[in-house]
């Protein structure tokens, strides 16, 4: 995959532009990022593009954001009480 294709409006590309940009921000453009990303584009594979092109700025909030989403979702929980019981 090509870094245009990982990120075509370039909203991650300008993140690691702005001076004294917020974690805050940062989850604001991930969230506009993750919204254009074109039909069929496999999101892991985009993420594994830009922290390729852009994660060696490791001090960056945009880098934190980028690893957290690329790291596997953590595995469903059953709810105790009568709550967990009623859902399956």
């Amino acid at each position: 995959m090509q870094l245009e294709e990982a990120d075509p409006k370039g909203l991650i590309r300008e993140s690691y532009n702005i001076d004294g940009i917020t974690d805050g921000e940062c989850r604001s453009i991930f969230i506009d990022w993750a919204l254009s990303l074109r039909a069929g584009t496999e999101t892991p594979e985009a993420l594994s593009v830009l922290l390729a092109r852009y994660g060696a700025a490791a001090d960056h909030p945009m880098t934190a954001i980028l690893e957290a989403a690329r790291a596997a979702p953590e595995a469903p929980r059953r709810r105790g009480g009568r709550i967990g019981r009623m859902a399956g």
